[in-house]
């Protein structure tokens, strides 16, 4: 085995360790400055406080090439969504209109649409995708038509699709519709960049880049206006009431300040070895696209013959950290929607396991977590009823 300190943690699509430089950044705003931005008038601290939330805003505005003022501070991705989704559908004009999304869309997008369908304020309609996670354009072709709102991730969670965002503005700037981008996987792992991708919402998480949790940011285009979801003062443009998180919002431009295009190119680099040498252990198949369509930290892969849950329990006996796509580790006890979306079986959906990487992650840790899982699929496909099956059926 591999010599290396354990825990290995390969689970940085769900949350990522806090960087201690985003810590010691924090840090002032917690137990010096720790001020309330206020107005104009306002003493020393809420003034401290001010500047720093303005810087903050400016750092996250310009790394995805926006203007400050387009930037709404929010409690993480899931609360972006919703405030993008429900702030556009809630508006009076687009009520009882529809609203386009695809079926492997994360629950704080598929939930608040389905929300607005059982209120009756909106129609869904939800986009097939191919057997590597992308939209199916020429029905995002037909949909648009008739929509007001379109709502398509930039990555996916699961599986690390990239869509070809240069298609889908196409068709929506084509028919006028308002286009919401989920980038929440995607930032400082991707380029993201308003203008380009011609978005006029798109939403953003800290965690996911070694920043704090419990801060998220949603670019509104200039101009347009978003039905508020909550009441209150008037800060984050009357959109997000209430006492800001200053520490957080501050840890988050650090975290953006931080992420280099070098750790991009190294997590690329160890996502292709993972990727290879997982794919060498007989019956597997991948699940997304290979090269630069899939996140640069981002590998799917299904163990035939095997539950995800259960590698992920003696993964973690072992202290390897990972993800899985098994009915029985979500809470809502479903395989993956997004392995049935692209045309995997419930089998298939049961075994997927998703390792997803960090700018830390090493090569021994890579080392360790190919020959963890190979002993542990092998393991278990000894005592599998299915892998026994097909073995007889193969003697035959």
């Amino acid at each position: 085995m591999a010599d290396v300190r354990l825990p290995v943690y390969l689970d940085n699509s769900r949350t990522t360790r806090l960087d201690p430089e985003v810590l010691e950044a924090m840090q002032p705003y917690m137990l010096e400055s720790y001020g309330v931005p206020g107005g104009e008038f306002g003493h020393r601290f809420d003034e401290e406080a001010a500047d720093a939330l303005e810087r903050s805003r400016e750092a996250i505005a310009r790394a995805i090439n926006a203007e400050p003022e387009e930037i709404v501070f929010t409690s993480g991705g899931t609360e972006a969504n919703n405030l993008a989704i429900k702030g556009v559908m809630l508006a009076k004009e687009r009520r009882k209109s529809t609203i386009i999304t695809s079926k492997i869309e994360e629950s704080s997008v598929l939930a608040p649409i389905s929300w607005l369908e059982r209120q009756g304020i909106a129609r869904p309609v939800y986009l097939n995708v191919d057997g590597e996670g992308f939209v199916d354009l020429d029905q995002l072709g037909q949909a648009v038509k008739g929509a007001s709102f379109v709502t398509i991730q930039h990555a996916n969670q699961e599986i690390g699709t990239i869509q070809d965002y240069t298609a889908i503005a196409d068709l929506c700037e084509e028919a006028g519709v308002i286009l919401h981008c989920d980038a929440v996987q995607s930032f400082c792992k991707e380029p993201v960049d308003v203008e380009r991708m011609r978005v006029d919402l798109l939403s953003l998480s800290a965690h996911l880049i070694h920043g704090p949790k419990g801060v998220g940011a949603l670019y509104v285009r200039e101009g347009l206006k978003l039905h508020a979801l909550m009441q209150g003062d008037s800060r984050e443009r009357g959109l997000r009431p209430g006492t800001p998180n200053l520490p957080g919002i501050v840890g988050f431009a650090k975290a953006v300040e931080l992420m280099k295009p070098e750790h991009i190119q190294h997590m690329r680099m160890l996502r292709d070895e993972l990727m290879k040498r997982l794919l060498a252990v007989e019956d597997t198949k991948l699940n997304g696209p290979r090269g630069d369509r899939r996140l640069c930290n981002n590998v799917n892969i299904t163990f035939l013959y095997v539950e995800g849950e259960a590698i992920l329990m003696h993964a973690n006996m072992r202290g390897l950290i990972i993800g899985t796509g098994s009915a029985c580790y979500s809470q809502e006890l479903r395989p993956s929607h997004v392995i049935l979306a692209i045309g995997g079986s419930h089998m298939e959906a049961h075994g997927s396991t998703r390792l997803t990487l960090s700018k830390w992650t090493t090569d021994a840790e890579v080392d360790y977590a190919v020959e963890t899982l190979s002993a542990i699929v092998e393991k278990l496909r000894r005592i599998s009823p299915l892998y026994r099956k097909k073995l007889k059926f193969e003697e035959v």
